[in-house]
């Protein structure tokens, strides 16, 4: 099968196995494994950040952050369509206390400055208070859309001036600078922290990182040990993070991929396919009057895996186990589809 249901199915490269295999065996939760370590330090330095601590996903990293962030009883900004509102379980409320106030932030989920001080100042006394504005870098649920640099840097300006902080779920953050044409350090330089997810499209099997200041790490590492989140033996899994990391730079490949199934998918008979911002290509099969389901069900037959985005909406993800040969099985496979 070609997978191209999401590109959390990237699997790790052997540099990873081979690295998980001979990572010596200390203990995470003493602070003295040099994978987890190494792992910390590599994408501290890779997002611009002063200092990071490795959890096991980046769900965990996420609500660490919200928590760290803020106090109970205080509202947390969020896209309504973002991974933290949409597919968290809850967890704001559960684990932070948080109410979550959802805006909409159109095509690339990022509020204008407008937006977010109208969401700050709203309400008076009668609302939550807002503690934290959470943004979502290379917006999945909207095809990987990437909102301009100038927006983004002016919503979170916009934010600091309320005293309110900036978290980025960062889950394709290096897809999202690489669209942009701009350092993941250089993009990131104003918020105040960040999850960076290690399995997403870089292949590791498993972990993320949050990333921030050393007085905001140190106490989202208390906050992870309170969520379950320390681990003993972790330089088998952080050995292979530090190996995903140093392939980041790999991403671009990707979107190159994306952009030719894209153009090559739009020029079959009753199918549209926009041109894609990074790794996600979302295709439109109404005028070909086959449900994405139908669709689905017919590439599926012909080996390759996809997800539907809506009644008529199929979404596709390139990853680092697609190659040009895989995008023109697809091809092929949607146009006996069509």
């Amino acid at each position: 099968m070609i997978d191209l249901r999401s590109d959390t199915v990237a699997t790790p490269t052997e540099a990873m196995r081979e690295a998980a295999a001979q990572a010596p065996v200390e203990h995470g939760e003493h602070g003295d494994d040099p994978a987890v370590a190494a792992v910390e330090a590599t994408a501290a330095d890779a997002v611009g950040m002063a200092a990071a601590v490795f959890v096991p996903s980046r769900t965990m990293a996420n609500q660490i952050g919200a928590q760290v962030h803020t106090a109970r009883g205080q509202s947390v900004l969020v896209e309504r369509a973002s991974h933290s509102y949409r597919r968290g379980s809850g967890g704001l409320a559960q684990h932070a206390g948080l109410q979550a106030r959802a805006f909409d932030g159109g095509e690339t989920g990022c509020p204008t400055a407008e937006q977010v001080a109208a969401e700050i100042t709203a309400g008076g006394g009668h609302r939550p208070e807002v503690g934290l504005a959470c943004v979502e870098i290379a917006h999945g649920a909207n095809g990987g859309v990437v909102a301009p640099v100038d927006a983004f840097a002016a919503a979170v300006e916009t934010a600091h001036e309320h005293d309110v902080p900036v978290h980025v779920d960062g889950t394709r953050v290096f897809s999202a600078a690489t669209a942009l044409g701009v350092d993941a350090a250089t993009l990131l330089s104003p918020v105040d922290s960040v999850a960076v997810c290690l399995s997403t499209g870089l292949g590791a099997p498993m972990g993320a990182v949050l990333a921030g200041s050393e007085s905001f790490v140190a106490s989202a590492r208390r906050v992870q040990k309170m969520y379950g989140g320390g681990m003993q033996q972790a330089g088998m899994v952080a050995a292979a993070g530090v190996c995903a990391l140093e392939n980041r730079h790999r991403v671009h490949e990707d979107h190159e991929n994306a952009r030719r199934l894209a153009e090559d998918l739009d020029a079959l008979p009753g199918v549209t396919a926009a041109e894609p911002d990074t790794n996600i290509v979302l295709v439109d099969t109404r005028d070909a009057d086959v449900t994405a389901t139908a669709f689905l069900a017919g590439c599926e037959k012909e080996g390759v895996l996809g997800t539907a985005d809506g009644e008529y909406t199929v979404r596709f993800c390139t990853h680092r186990d697609i190659g040009g040969a895989d995008i023109a099985a697809v091809v092929s496979a949607a146009g006996e589809v069509v």
